[in-house]
């Protein structure tokens, strides 16, 4: 197969997010609002450009006041910075359809190489012939890295939210016209 352009289908995909909440447990969130192009000869993403944009006031983590404390300038500060970008620079083919894909993670101001593990999950017609692909993704970072270090210590020593954010992509992409 060659080379083509792929859109992420948002109604059919989903990022999501986990962190450590007093050390103890993982909270989770989502970013309702995202959108990327993969252009890339899906079974082979060796030489794929990846292009994925969040809009982080979509956040939800089901709870209306943790999610406003999340926009505000003591996290994400939406009004300054409103995305989160993510720019292949290098894919390799760890085998059996999985990858290693680095790029430029910009968020919040700052811009680091982070390195995602992504697996080719199918591709396949819809039921009105419109080719689609299907993409896992998951990998981490850490928020410190990119300034965002509001926390609050516990009493019982700790710290309230974990630097470490663990996030995961299920993907659906058509194949654009």
């Amino acid at each position: 197969m060659t080379k083509q352009k792929w859109a992420v289908d948002a109604a059919h995909s989903s990022v999501d997010f986990s962190i450590k909440h007093m050390m103890i447990a993982n909270v989770k969130g989502a970013f309702l609002n995202f959108e990327a192009t993969v252009d890339a000869d899906p079974t082979d993403l060796t030489d794929a450009e990846i292009d994925f944009s969040i809009d982080l006031s979509s956040i939800d983590t089901r709870n209306e006041d943790r999610d406003n404390h999340l926009k505000s300038a003591d996290f994400f500060d939406v009004e300054q910075y409103p995305k989160m970008t993510f720019k292949s620079t290098k894919v390799v083919n760890k085998g059996d359809h999985e990858y290693d894909v680095t790029g430029e993670l910009s968020l919040h101001g700052v811009s680091k190489q982070e390195t995602f593990h992504v697996a080719f999950e199918g591709q396949g017609k819809d039921p009105w012939g419109n080719e689609k692909v299907g993409f896992s993704a998951d990998g981490s970072i850490n928020r410190s890295d990119y300034g965002l270090t509001w926390n609050s210590a516990l009493e019982t020593g700790g710290v309230l939210v974990g630097d470490k954010v663990k996030i995961n992509l299920q993907i659906e992409a058509a194949k654009a016209e």
